[in-house]
C-alpha cells in the first residue's frame, strides 16, 4: 500500500516543485502545475505540466551519461497515489548554489548581455551576432541561484569558483557543457533545437557531482523548432516562452516593468501551453504521453 502525501515531511515550496522528506537518506520532488514568469508565479495552472516535467526529466535521465540523483523509478512504490506521475523519490544532495547554464544559441537574457557588453558572462563573443545567432562552440553561462521571486544574475566563471573552488568549478562546467551537447544533439535528431538549457547539480556523500532537480525539460530549456529556424527573429518554440511572449505582448495589457503582478492566462493560452509541452515530449522521447503513469489533471 502506497504512502500518502501527509505522511511524509513537507520541507519547501518552489515555483515549481514541492519537496518533502521520505527518509534520512531520500527526498520526494513533487511538480505542480503552476507556471512561473519573470520571478512571478502566475495564477493560472498548466493542466498536465507537473506529469510533462516529469516525463521528460526521467526520459533525459536516463539519456545522458551524467550521474543523477534518481533514487527509484517514477512509479516507485514510496510515491503517493496523489501525485504518482509527477513525483520523483531522488537522493539528498549537497546542492551546489549556480545554475548551470549551457547555451548553444544567442537569446534571452545572454542577448541583453552581449548587446550591453559585446559578452555573455563574460566570455568575448564576435560582433555582428543576432537574436538566435548559433555559437560555434555552446557556451557555459552560469547564474546565481535566487531566494523565491527574486531574479537569477549571470555571473562569470570566476564567480564560480569563488563560490565552490576552481576544481568544482572546472567539472561543473565540463559536466555542464557534455550533458547540453548530448541532450541538443539527441533532439536536433527529432527536428527540435535546444537553444539553451539550465541545470542544476548536487554532491551526495561521497563527494560525486550528480545532476538534480529537472532535465531538459521545456520550462529549464528553449525549444525551438528546427525546421523554421530563422537567424534573427524570434522562433517558433515548444517552450515556456510562449507564455512569457503572451504577457509581454498588446493582448495581455501588462506592464513588466511596473508593480503589478501579471493577470490570468486566458484558457486558450494555457492550453496552447499545455499542447506545446506535449508536444516537445512526445516529439523527443518517440513515447506517446497518454502512456505516461498517473492522473491527467
Amino acid at each position: 500500500m502506497r504512502p500518502a502525501l501527509s505522511d511524509y515531511q513537507h520541507l519547501a515550496s518552489g515555483k515549481v516543485r514541492e519537496l518533502y522528506r521520505v527518509d534520512d537518506g531520500h527526498l520526494l520532488f513533487v511538480a505542480s502545475d503552476r507556471i512561473s514568469a519573470y520571478d512571478y508565479i502566475l495564477d493560472s495552472a498548466i493542466p498536465d505540466k507537473g506529469r510533462v516535467l516529469t516525463a521528460m526529466s526521467v526520459f533525459f535521465f536516463d539519456l545522458v551519461d551524467s550521474p543523477n540523483h534518481l533514487a527509484g523509478p517514477p512509479d516507485d512504490e514510496r510515491i503517493p497515489s496523489e501525485v504518482l506521475g509527477r513525483a520523483l523519490v531522488v537522493e539528498q544532495l549537497e546542492m551546489l548554489p549556480v545554475e548551470a547554464v549551457a547555451r548553444g544559441y544567442l537569446t534571452g537574457s545572454g542577448l541583453i548581455d552581449y548587446q550591453q557588453t559585446g559578452m555573455v558572462c563574460g566570455v568575448p563573443l564576435p560582433s555582428g551576432l543576432v537574436e538566435a545567432s548559433r555559437f560555434d562552440e555552446p557556451l557555459f553561462t552560469p547564474a546565481s541561484k535566487a531566494e523565491l521571486g527574486q531574479h537569477d544574475e549571470n555571473i562569470t566563471f570566476d564567480d564560480v569558483v569563488e563560490l565552490v573552488g576552481a576544481e568544482r568549478a572546472d567539472q561543473l562546467r565540463e559536466r555542464t557543457l557534455a550533458t547540453y551537447v548530448q541532450g541538443a544533439e539527441h533532439a536536433l535528431t527529432k527536428g527540435i533545437i535546444v537553444a539553451d538549457t539550465k541545470f542544476e547539480f548536487g554532491v551526495d556523500g561521497s563527494g560525486e557531482l550528480k545532476l538534480a532537480d529537472e532535465v531538459f525539460t521545456p520550462d529549464s530549456s528553449r525549444y525551438w523548432r528546427a525546421d523554421d529556424y530563422t537567424e534573427g527573429v524570434v522562433q517558433n518554440s515548444f517552450d515556456k516562452q510562449f507564455v512569457r511572449n503572451w504577457l509581454t505582448g498588446p493582448e495581455s495589457g501588462w506592464d513588466r516593468h511596473g508593480d503589478k503582478p501579471p493577470p490570468p492566462l486566458p484558457a486558450a493560452i494555457a492550453e496552447a501551453t499545455r499542447a506545446r509541452y506535449i508536444e516537445a515530449y512526445e516529439r523527443i522521447s518517440g513515447l506517446k504521453f497518454d502512456d505516461w503513469i498517473g492522473e491527467s489533471a
